[in-house]
């Protein structure tokens, strides 16, 4: 019953008894008529569905799903863009010769844009929930598209602040906005490669920013930044098209009691018709774990009917991160992204060519092109680790990214150290400082950068996932603002110590990992509750199984047992 918080017990009937009693031997697989099957596990308690096969062949038989979240994470595109083109724009000539800017105004021009982006993010849920997620993706959009034209057009200083300012509040909300439509929308058997397109996207986006400035640099007058700055609107203006044909989320749809546009879009997604998705046992089950889900946010939290207010009830459901139960959960997600930022990769994106200068290379073009080839390394880093992640495990790469992050920046600081006030008799010590540089990157690409995104959505219970990865995202945005702020500062007080700053944080970061973070790859919620002395997903696990037998799930899975034993 929507809404209400209630629901009756079904009967625990003698049929049901005996079925259990034949699944006490081996699992019973029932077969779908369009492929897929469901496994029931002996005693009935547990199951397993897929609607085809992993991997690309899954990828091709869920093509509409895919093409959804292809839309869906041009919004991550965006992100990765503006890192990638700012890197090049501020050391353009015509850029520089117009507008010169001291390194505290370089470091708040890119900063700003973070600064945008944490308001987006935090505002991004709240919309997203009380309207849609395609709606709130396409707000987002034409917000993005404001500040970037504020950008290209720039006639002053402030046009720029502002542009950055207000296409961050886009990106932001982007950033939050389009993987949760992804995961919403995914089928389980490919829901980890479909995710894994935003991670894709932003590096592509990186690359895609900065070479592109590259090759626009020469340009004469202003079109050489104005160019790329303008570009950037593309992608937005193709995912604003493209919301008017996505569609809706089935589990919003679900949480607002509308089952029947569920069932609607969920067949769409996965290529059924509406009648054949009232007879599919793939589609209802995974329509009733939609239900047990929001059954679950409705008994925790209610509804903003039941409470005071809808203000008061998000206050409430906030305040639990950081309650006894959740504590350590929360500082799990907030701390991964401190260290994700704090390594100091985004400080060789947006700084890439001034940082290459400080460690000696000379000359526009190969200065551009070195720290170019940071977005590929890391680009190419990413993919193994995205194929590999739950066999290596998460607290494997970390720490092992950690280790050859800090020795990485140290030996960089060493070489500035030992060379900086004379690197044109020593070219070979800036040469091997490049490839410190590039060892890191692809030790980020490895670690912090994708299990960062990974590990705050495997730490918290399902009831708090949301506002918990939320919170990660915030952090994200705060720690990448005062990077962007301070690193033209501290690179003109010391190159050398900058990379230390960096080394001490990626060595802290390793001790942070050795004692705090659990291993999540493939582990049960009671375990991870064990890693956290914590109850509360016991307590959710207990109440989920209440939900899953009084909406009927557990009845259905008898019942497919049942029907296939007989046959």
């Amino acid at each position: 019953m929507a809404g209400s918080g209630t629901y009756s017990r079904l009967p625990n009937d003698a049929a049901n008894s005996e079925t259990r009693q034949l699944l006490n031997g081996e699992p019973v697989v029932h077969s779908s008529t369009h492929g897929g099957q469901i496994v029931v596990h002996p005693n009935g308690n547990s199951y397993t569905y897929t609607y085809g096969p992993k991997g690309l062949a899954g990828l091709a038989l869920n093509r509409y799903a895919l093409l959804c979240a292809v839309f869906a994470s041009i919004g991550g595109l965006s992100f990765g863009y503006d890192q990638g083109v700012i890197a090049n724009v501020l050391v353009m000539k015509d850029f520089m010769t117009r507008w010169p800017i001291s390194p505290l105004e370089e470091g708040f021009m890119t900063a700003v844009l973070e600064l945008g982006a944490l308001i987006g993010a935090l505002c991004a849920g709240i919309f997203a929930d009380n309207y849609s997620r395609r709606f709130s993706m396409f707000i987002s959009c034409i917000i993005f598209c404001i500040g970037s034209t504020l950008q290209c057009g720039a006639r002053s200083l402030l046009h720029l602040f502002l542009g950055r300012a207000i296409g961050g509040v886009g990106v932001g909300a982007l950033s939050t906005l389009s993987p949760l439509y992804m995961a919403e929308i995914s089928p389980p058997e490919v829901r980890g490669s479909l995710m894994a397109l935003e991670q894709f996207a932003i590096v592509l986006g990186v690359v895609l920013g900065f070479w592109l400035g590259y090759f626009t640099r020469d340009i004469p007058g202003s079109a050489s930044w104005r160019i790329p700055l303008g570009v950037q609107i593309i992608p937005a203006v193709i995912l604003i098209l493209g919301c008017t044909f996505l569609p809706a989320s089935p589990r919003l749809l679900v949480l607002q009691g509308r089952y029947d546009e569920a069932i609607a879009s969920l067949a769409q997604l996965r290529l059924r018709s509406f009648a054949e998705a009232q007879e599919d046992p793939l589609i209802q089950i995974e329509f009733l774990e939609m239900r047990v889900e929001a059954a679950m946010i409705h008994r925790r939290f209610g509804t903003a009917e039941n409470s005071k207010s809808a203000l008061s009830a998000e206050w409430i459901a906030w305040k639990r991160l950081f309650g006894k139960n959740y504590r350590d959960r929360t500082m799990v997600g907030i701390l991964i992204a401190f260290f994700q930022q704090w390594s100091g990769i985004n400080a060789l994106l947006y700084y890439g060519p001034i940082l290459v200068r400080n460690i000696g290379l000379s000359g526009g073009n190969v200065t551009l092109l070195v720290s170019g080839g940071i977005g590929i390394v890391q680009f190419l880093a990413v993919l193994p680790v995205i194929a590999y992640i739950d066999k290596w495990g998460r607290r494997p790469l970390l720490r092992g990214g950690s280790v050859a992050m800090t020795c990485s920046h140290f030996s960089i600081s060493i070489l500035i150290i030992l060379f900086a006030s004379d690197w044109a008799a020593h070219s070979t010590a800036a040469w091997i400082g490049v490839g410190f540089v590039y060892t890191f990157t692809a030790a980020y690409g490895m670690s912090f950068g994708p299990v960062a995104w990974v590990l705050p959505s495997e730490v918290f219970p399902l009831s708090m996932r949301s506002k918990g990865v939320a919170l990660s995202t915030a952090s994200v945005w705060v720690n990448n603002f005062l990077i962007g702020l301070i690193t033209p500062v501290t690179l003109e007080w010391s190159a050398a110590g900058t990379f230390i700053m960096f080394a001490v944080a990626s060595f802290l970061a390793y001790i942070w990992v050795t004692y705090n973070v659990p291993e999540t790859a493939n582990v049960s919620l009671e375990e991870i509750d064990e890693m956290f002395k914590s109850s509360a997903g016991r307590e959710e696990s207990i109440l989920k199984a209440q939900i899953e037998e009084d909406l009927g799930l557990r009845a259905l899975m008898v019942r497919l047992a049942r029907d296939e034993v007989r046959d």
